[in-house]
C-alpha cells in the first residue's frame, strides 16, 4: 500500500491500468482528449503489480483497474471517472493538470 499512495502522489493524475483492459484504455483517451498526461503504471508489466491490485482493492477500488488518483487522492474506477466527467465535476478536478495551450 506503500507503494502505491508514493506513486499515486508523483503527479497530478496518476492511473494505474493493465495494458489489455479495453475500460482502461478508454479512462487513458478520456484524459488525452481533456489535455491531461496522466502518469500510467501498468500493473500487468510491474513485477509487483499484484501486490498494488491488492492494496488497491484495501484502498476501496471496487475494480483494481483503472485507479485513478487526482491531487494524490482516490477517485476509482471507470464509474467514478465517468460519474465525474459526465456531471461536469471532473474538468474542475484536473484543470491544475491540464497542459497549457
Amino acid at each position: 500500500m506503500e507503494k502505491v499512495m508514493r506513486l499515486a502522489s508523483e503527479k497530478g493524475v496518476v492511473m494505474f491500468s493493465k495494458s489489455t483492459c479495453c475500460m482502461c484504455y478508454a479512462v487513458k483517451i478520456l484524459f488525452h482528449e481533456l489535455g491531461v498526461s496522466p502518469m500510467v503504471h501498468e500493473l500487468d508489466q510491474d513485477p509487483e503489480g499484484r501486490d498494488m491490485e491488492r492494496a488497491l482493492q484495501r484502498m476501496g477500488c471496487s475494480s483494481p483497474v483503472p485507479a485513478v488518483f487526482i491531487g494524490g487522492k482516490l477517485v476509482g474506477s471507470t464509474n467514478e471517472v465517468m460519474t465525474l466527467h459526465l456531471s461536469g465535476s471532473l474538468v474542475p478536478l484536473i484543470k491544475p493538470y491540464q497542459a497549457m495551450s
